[in-house]
């Protein structure tokens, strides 16, 4: 149970309430999962947990596909939303790619977390 419960994020009330794992707000009826102070970017063990778009845990050799269009410099077409990804391996990348995968078409790339959805 939270001591400090925080207030609404749409209508700023101070009486919110928890039910079960959600927060709630009695002005407004919002609901949502409070955002952990303390949420560390690694595991228990240390080591970086990488999330999809969604708040999926990504492992290496799991299958994404990725949920929005992206441009490719030095192509004509893109990667369209829907394209399945096998087989990809979590690096330290730049820019915040993430992933290093190859996708059927286009060859090795990188990728980052927030434009894949684990499958």
């Amino acid at each position: 149970m939270l001591e400090n419960l925080p207030p609404c994020p749409k209508c700023s009330c101070a009486y919110t309430y928890e039910m079960n794992a959600l927060v709630v707000c009695p002005e407004c009826g919002h609901e949502w999962v409070p955002a952990e102070e303390d949420a560390p970017a690694a595991d228990a063990a240390g080591e970086r947990v990488i999330r999809d778009s969604v708040g999926n845990v990504l492992q290496d050799g799991d299958t994404v596909t990725v949920v929005k269009a992206l441009k490719v410099k030095g192509s004509a077409s893109g990667i369209k939303a829907g394209t399945k990804v096998r087989n990809i391996r979590l690096v330290d990348g730049v820019d915040g790619h993430d992933i290093d995968c190859r996708i059927e078409g286009f060859g090795a790339m990188q990728l980052k977390s927030s434009v894949v959805k684990k499958a």
